[in-house]
């Protein structure tokens, strides 16, 4: 079966940290790239980060950029999502897609993220992440 499934979200302390996994399965994980996105309550679906498939680059949003960090274990088929110093605001649920290549921008000399959903041809679960005192 062709799926991908999110694990390792939870319940933490703002400040806290959290490692999210993304398990592929029914096709080869090393042809694809992977975004993670995340959707909080009565807001836009946004993507926060990417990893390329060729070239295992990383790319992020801004408002996540030095806190998450993505990497991928293709032998294991797994992408991670490591999510440190979390606050309020990331709460949310975090789902991961594949894609074939990551779309970036680049703007005042950094290379940012921007996901495009449509691009997207298979999506995950979702896993839950709440961040509260």
């Amino acid at each position: 079966q062709v799926q991908l499934v999110e694990s390792g979200g939870g319940l933490v302390q703002p400040g806290g940290s959290l490692n999210l996994s993304c398990v592929a399965s029914g096709f080869t994980l090393d042809l694809y790239s992977v975004g993670w996105f995340r959707q909080a309550p009565g807001k836009k679906r946004e993507g926060v980060s990417c990893i390329g498939s060729s070239d295992g680059k990383s790319y992020y949003v801004d408002s996540v950029r030095e806190r998450f960090t993505i990497s991928r274990d293709n032998r294991k088929s797994t992408v991670y999502l490591q999510m440190n110093s979390l606050e309020p605001d990331d709460t949310a649920i975090y789902y991961c897609a594949r894609t074939w290549m990551c779309r970036i921008a680049y703007r005042s000399g950094t290379y940012s993220y921007t996901a495009t959903e449509s691009e997207y041809d298979l999506w995950g679960q979702g896993t839950q992440v709440t961040i509260s005192s």
